[in-house]
Formats: C-alpha cells, sequence, structure tokens
C-alpha cells in the first residue's frame, strides 16, 4: 500500500511534537530535581556517604556534702579502625599488637571485618595515656584513637554500697551511678567525616567535631568524714566479731538526709567482678529484712505517750519475769523479771512484759496505725535501688499474742532505712522525713546548682510534746539503762539496744541474733542519728554489749565532725558494782617520758610511738572522760620550743 507524503508529514510533525513534549517534561523534571529537590537530594547522599566516630561526654563527678570528690572520670582512650582506610593491614597489625596485649592474628582479623568502624577490644579499651601518646605517634592509617574515659574511685572501697559502679561504656550499672544515670551521663559528641560504600573517605571532605554535653556533677548528702569513721569501726567490728553482717546508717533526723551509710562484707567498686554478685548487688541498708527486737519499742512507747496510756514517771508495773497471753508465755529477758518499777524503768530496762502491757492497752488498731504513720509494711521511697518493703501483720491476722509480740518487735520485719527513719521522727518533733541521699545537681562548668533536693516532711507522726517525752526516756536507757555502753560523757545521748533471735527455716534459732543499737545526739536537740545492726557476732549476743559501743565510738568522732560542742548537763550516770566511774585524760604534751611516769598514776596504760624525747601529740585529748584503765597513745618527737 502506497503512503502519501502528506500522511508522511503528520507522522513527522506528530513525531517531533511528541518528541518535544518529551525532551520539555525532561527539561522540567530536570530543572525541578536541580532547583527544587536539588538541596534534599544531596542531603540523602551525603546522609549515605556520612560515617560516625561518636566521642562519650564526661560523666559527671559525684561529691560529699563539703565538695570531696568521691568518685570521677580520668581520660583513657580507646582506638577504633576503619578497615577501608587501611593500606596494609598486616603491617598495622603486627605494629598494634604487642602494644595492645592482643595477637597479630586478633588484630589483623578485627581491622580486615566488612565494616564502617571497628572497636579493637579488649586491648584497645580504655588504654592509658601514654599508650595513647605511643599508638598516635605511628601514624598508622585508618587508626583512630578517640577520646574516652573511665571511672575512677579515689577512696577505692568507701561508700561502695552508695556509689555503685559504671560498665566499660561509663554506663551507671549500681548504686548512685545507676539511680541518676542520666544526669551523670551527659550527652554524646561525634567526629563526623564523609566516606563511600568501601569506607573510603571522600575527596575534598573535612571532619567535622561534635562537642560532647557534659554529664552534671552529683553532690550528696553524705559526709566523707563520718563515712570514713563509720567504716572503719565496722572493719573492726569485722575483725572482732565475726558476723554474718554488719549495716549501719547515720542520718540528719532533721531532714532526711543520710549522712553515712555502710554494711559489711564490701567490695571496690572498680574491681567489682572479683566479688560475689549478692555483694555489690545488695545494699543491705535499705535491702535487708528482720525482726528489729527492742529497737522496735521506741515506736509503741511513742504511741502510748500520744495517746495518753502511760505516764512514764509516777505509774509502776509489777514484771515478774513472764506474761501468758493467749496460751504463750513471753518472758522478760531478765531471768525473774525486774519486779515493781515506774514505766520509766521499763523503758530502761527494755522490760517486754511491760512493752506488752503498753500494746493492749493501746489495742491493735491503733498500735498498727502508729507503726504503718512511722513508715513500716512500705518503702521509705530513698533514692537508692533495691529498697525491701519489710513485713507487717494483716490486722485481720492480728490475735492477743501476735499484738503483744509486736509491742516488743518481734514477728514483725524491718529495714535498717524504716528503722532510722521512724526513729527519727520519733525524737525530731514527731516529723516523718523521707530519707535521701542526693543533695544537688551541679553545672561542672559553671558551679551552678541546676537542682536541689528539698528535705520531703510527709506528715506530722506524734506531737513535739510527746517527742520530748521519747527523748528524755531514751535519754534515760543510755545513761542508767541497757544503753550505758553508748554514753558518751560530755554529750547527751539518748538511744536503744535491740537483740532479736533470727528466723532460720521458719523457726527461732535459739543461738543466732540480730543485735542492734540506735543512738541519737544531742539527746534535747538531736543533729544525727546513728543505727547499727549485727548478724550473728561470734560470742555474747546482746545489743547494748555489742552494738551499743559501736555506735558510741562512730557518734563521738561525728559528733566532732558535725562541730557540736560537749556539754555536762548530762542525765547523771549510774554505775553499777561492776563499772567504775570515768577519769580525766591529763595533758602529756611537752613531757618526758621520765616527767609522765613520775607523776601519773594508776588509772592509765600508755603506748608509746616516735623516736624523740618530748610528748608532742596524745589521743585522746586532755580533758577527755573515759574508763579507768584506757590506754593513752603518745606519739614522740623533738620539743621544737625555745
Amino acid at each position: 500500500m502506497k503512503i502519501s507524503g502528506v500522511t508522511v508529514r503528520k507522522r513527522l510533525i506528530i513525531g517531533f511534537a511528541l518528541m518535544a513534549v518529551g525532551f520539555m517534561a525532561l527539561v522540567v523534571r530536570l530543572a525541578y530535581v536541580q532547583l527544587w529537590q536539588g538541596s534534599e537530594l544531596s542531603a540523602k547522599a551525603e546522609e549515605s556517604w556520612r560515617r560516625n566516630i561518636p566521642v562519650v561526654a564526661k560523666r559527671g563527678e559525684i561529691v560529699d556534702r563539703n565538695g570531696e570528690r568521691l568518685a570521677y572520670n580520668i581520660s583513657s582512650p580507646s582506638v577504633m579502625a576503619v578497615p577501608a582506610q587501611i593500606k596494609d593491614a598486616q603491617q598495622t597489625a603486627e605494629q598494634l599488637a604487642p602494644l595492645l596485649g592482643m595477637s597479630v592474628d586478633k588484630v589483623h582479623k578485627e581491622i580486615t571485618k566488612r565494616a564502617l568502624i571497628v572497636r579493637l577490644k579488649p586491648g584497645g579499651r580504655k588504654i592509658p595515656l601514654d599508650l595513647a601518646t605511643q599508638i598516635r605517634a605511628l601514624k598508622l592509617s585508618g587508626i583512630v584513637v578517640a577520646e574516652d574515659n573511665k571511672r575512677f574511685y579515689p577512696n577505692k572501697d568507701l561508700a561502695s554500697h552508695i556509689l555503685g559502679f559504671t560498665g566499660i561504656d561509663n554506663q551507671g550499672l549500681t548504686g548512685i551511678e545507676a539511680k541518676y544515670d542520666t544526669a551523670l551521663s551527659g550527652l554524646r559528641g561525634s567526629i563526623t567525616f564523609l566516606a563511600d560504600a568501601k569506607g573510603r573517605l571522600m575527596p575534598n571532605s573535612t571532619e567535622k567535631f561534635e562537642q560532647p554535653r557534659d554529664g552534671l556533677n552529683l553532690q550528696l548528702t553524705i559526709d566523707k568524714d563520718i563515712q570514713t569513721i563509720m567504716e572503719r569501726e565496722l572493719d573492726q567490728a569485722m575483725l572482732d566479731l565475726n558476723p554474718k553482717h554488719i549495716v549501719s546508717i547515720a542520718m540528719d533526723p532533721n531532714s532526711g538526709e543520710i549522712l553515712a551509710m555502710a554494711s559489711r562484707p564490701n567490695y571496690s567498686p572498680e574491681h567489682y567482678r572479683d566479688y560475689p554478685t549478692e555483694v555489690y548487688n545488695r545494699n543491705l541498708p535499705v535491702w535487708m529484712t528482720y525482726e528489729p527486737g527492742s529497737t522496735f519499742k521506741i515506736i509503741t512507747l511513742a504511741a502510748a505517750l500520744e495517746e495518753g496510756k502511760v505516764n512514764l514517771y509516777n505509774e509502776h508495773f509489777f514484771d515478774p519475769g513472764r506474761v501468758e497471753v493467749g496460751g504463750a508465755k513471753l518472758r522478760c529477758w531478765k531471768k525473774g523479771g525486774h519486779g515493781s518499777q515506774t514505766f520509766l524503768e521499763v523503758v530502761e530496762n527494755s522490760c517486754n512484759p511491760g512493752f506488752v502491757a503498753l500494746g493492749q492497752r493501746l489495742g491493735k488498731e491503733k498500735l498498727f496505725e502508729y507503726i504503718r504513720n512511722f513508715g513500716f509494711g512500705k518503702k521509705t521511697g530513698i533514692d537508692m535501688s533495691g529498697e525491701e518493703n519489710g513485713i507487717m501483720f494483716r490486722l485481720d491476722k492480728v490475735g492477743p499474742v501476735e499484738l503483744a509480740t509486736t509491742a516488743f518487735g518481734q514477728g514483725v520485719s524491718v529495714t535498717p532505712i524504716q528503722q532510722i527513719a521512724a526513729v527519727s521522727a520519733a525524737i525530731n518533733g514527731g516529723k516523718w522525713y523521707r530519707p535521701h541521699v542526693a543533695k544537688a545537681f551541679i553545672q561542672p562548668e559553671t558551679g551552678l546548682v541546676v537542682d536541689e533536693v528539698k528535705a520531703e516532711m510527709v506528715r506530722q507522726v506524734i506531737s513535739a510534746e510527746t517527742s520530748k517525752k521519747v527523748r528524755d526516756a531514751l535519754e534515760h536507757v543510755v545513761a542508767q539503762g541497757t544503753g550505758r555502753n553508748a554514753f558518751i560523757d560530755g554529750y547527751r545521748v539518748g538511744g536503744k539496744t535491740g537483740t532479736a533471735q533470727k528466723v532460720i527455716n521458719g523457726k527461732y534459732s535459739p543461738d543466732e541474733h540480730i543485735v542492734s543499737f540506735i543512738g541519737f545526739a544531742p539527746a534535747d536537740d538531736p543533729k544525727i542519728v546513728i543505727y547499727t545492726a549485727v548478724d550473728d557476732p561470734q560470742g555474747i549476743q546482746f545489743g547494748g554489749l555489742i552494738a551499743a559501743p559501736i555506735v558510741k565510738r562512730i557518734m563521738e568522732d561525728a559528733l566532732h565532725v558535725l562541730g557540736v560542742k560537749p556539754r555536762q548537763d548530762q542525765v547523771k550516770r549510774e554505775y553499777r558494782f561492776d563499772e567504775q566511774p570515768l577519769v580525766t585524760v591529763p595533758n602529756l604534751v611537752g613531757k618526758t617520758l621520765s616527767d609522765i611516769y613520775e607523776d601519773m598514776n594508776m588509772n592509765f596504760q600508755l603506748a608509746k610511738s616516735g623516736a624523740g624525747l618530748t610528748v608532742i601529740h596524745q589521743a585522746p585529748k586532755p580533758g577527755t572522760r573515759v574508763e579507768k584503765g584506757t590506754t593513752i597513745r603518745i606519739y614522740m618527737g623533738e620539743n621544737t620550743e625555745e
């Protein structure tokens, strides 16, 4: 079939028209892509080329209430490899391996991985600064020494259960390090560069550094000096008593601030892997639960006084040594009982039948109402992980026996932090404060306080008048009762002993006890409360003989740290037939040994150190009141006075 010239021309015109339309569409598309989508597509392309090397932020320091550093970072760089940029993998491996303490094969395997960036571990993680300088000096292509740091605890195992520790990437794992990890960690920065799919640097590209944002410093309520004193005494008690555990807490009763907290066994945060997990994972002062024994009687006493159920001074109680309740015979710790006594003497003597009577006067509803208001049976809310609730009887399960035993601290289960928070409320004017260890968050560059943790008064449990009566009674316990081993001459100290049988396999053990003491001073205006509990000490197991002396030694030195001055308006101490009145330490400074032996009576022992001829220092200090036979440590030197 013959096609006419007109048809050919039409087809050519249509073809050219379609081509023109297609070309115009292509031009428009190219213009749209170039002008409107150009920056977006360039950004996407650059994003696919972008590689990031993370730069860790400096973790915030942890300091005590006076600014003493408890945990901080030290520079400890890490070695990374960009495999695509390494020119000679074998030679690089041979140079790095001996420096990193790794085999050549291991390093070679790492730096030839099909990955953009490889961390050389374990030898390249957190290396010393001098080693980092050596590796940088090699100028190995594809090897980057990135800034990094690791956590350092300058006081070794001091306050370990409070502080906790961090992992290999400086993330908080336990303790305060974990609780406030977000605030301490800050925000990471990065080193950014452009590379192709194989990791090779893009031509004419430059590195970009994004500054990390350092974490906040955390100031604790802990006083390093008081913490040191407490841990010194716990270490000595472990040697002397060989117990299973010891816990101790010191708190400001007027704010809930924890001044010191420790337990044994202990561990080192920097070497936590060397210890059993139960040692570093269990913060006993907030985790351990047990029957408190007679320290719990403070709660029964406070409730009875608040409800007007007892007159301490004018009302008498006869203790035959036991009381029968609901068919059960509940005994006093003293065989034969205490006979006729005032209720103040019931408190002084820690008389079980007397406290059973107080519990019965209150009734179960009222007694358990006070117990719960004092914070037992639920977590205190302290800002530490692992806190337990403790165990209380359900009210509908409380019969006459349960009421009686609860009144003197048996059959209930508490934690040490509950105990000290409750007793603080009993003696501070009746206010229950939430315990806490964080005091303030501080911006590291400026030193400005970003956030301050305020004292949180949760509720008023008893009146200020009742609280004063409780303080007075507990001061008598120390001066004239079972707590006499916590008596400190020149300071008004109140407190209460506790001795509780341990429950093992559902039964009370006749041989294992938790002995405890809680003390506070000054008794008329408390500045510090200290609680110590000793789990199964070897030998005699009574709180007044074991725990009270520990608290006394911590208390005496802590009061000096707090600047509390001694006074002479104490409740007069009554001495038993087997006790001697206190004697005054003489001033030996400046004297020679011959002078001392000539003038000194037989009230003291001497322990000498140093090679000089004259006493230049002594402990205890002159004027201190101590027991007869106490050893005075004298330090000899040269008298520099002309």
